[in-house]
């Protein structure tokens, strides 16, 4: 079992950047309409926004606010697909003999999210990147408990994914649309995570799982669960 405070979030999908929006998306959750729409991060100087995808944007929208205020913030970035159009643009160039683009390629691999984050906030602290599937955001934190047992006051934990191109809708099933969610999380007890085994048949939820933490940051619920293939995480909350 780990132990640990959620001291505040963030969270961007289309349409839901308040706190007022996601608490009337939570109370009657739909899957959001297709959109090109992109976080705001206009506290970036234009010239750092331009290298910056969708995804990155996002995590940077619900990032930064939490990161304020703290001079050294480990961050941990979760993202199960990563940088899908990115990707995808380049595997398309190679499939009609196109030169391909060194800073498509150097922004697409699974750490470029981090990378930007450290050289834009001047940030040396430990920083992890996980690809994990769909309890990922357990995983992650995990990682970032780890962290605060060896003494960091405060830890940054990033959740996001990008809608797939078209061409993925096969494989990936699991992105109904594009979100963010940003935890920052201190030492604590307000929350338990444990696991347990899981051998029954697994029920797909609606939502992804950090926007189903996102409802249950919103409502009075004390506990949850969240089941992957053979594990199933206990979330508790204390009340504190």
């Amino acid at each position: 079992m780990i132990t640990f405070n959620i001291a505040a979030w963030h969270a961007w999908a289309p349409g839901l950047e308040s706190v007022a929006a996601w608490q009337a998306w939570s109370q009657q959750p739909r899957v959001l309409a297709a959109s090109d729409s992109a976080p705001d991060v206009s506290f970036l100087p234009a010239m750092q926004r331009r290298r910056l995808s969708r995804l990155a944007r996002m995590a940077f929208s619900v990032g930064w606010p939490l990161a304020e205020g703290h001079a050294a913030l480990p961050l941990v970035f979760i993202s199960r697909h990563g940088e899908t159009p990115r990707t995808f643009d380049i595997l398309s160039d190679l499939a009609t003999d196109q030169p391909l683009s060194p800073t498509q390629f150097s922004l697409s691999v699974h750490n470029a999210v981090i990378g930007l984050w450290s050289i834009m906030r001047g940030e040396t602290s430990e920083m992890t990147a996980l690809a994990a599937a769909g309890d990922g955001l357990e995983h992650g934190l995990i990682e970032a408990c780890a962290l605060l047992n060896e003494g960091a006051p405060a830890v940054l934990l990033v959740i996001t994914e990008e809608q797939p191109p078209h061409a993925y809708a096969h494989w990936v099933d699991d992105v109904p649309f594009p979100y963010a969610v940003g935890l920052l999380l201190t030492p604590g007890s307000q929350w338990q995570l444990s696991l347990d085994r899981h051998s029954g048949d697994t029920v797909k939820t609606p939502w992804p799982h950090a926007l189903q933490l996102v409802r249950h940051l919103l409502d009075e619920q004390t506990c949850f669960q969240h089941t992957w293939k053979h594990r199933v995480w206990n979330w508790q909350r204390s009340g504190e």
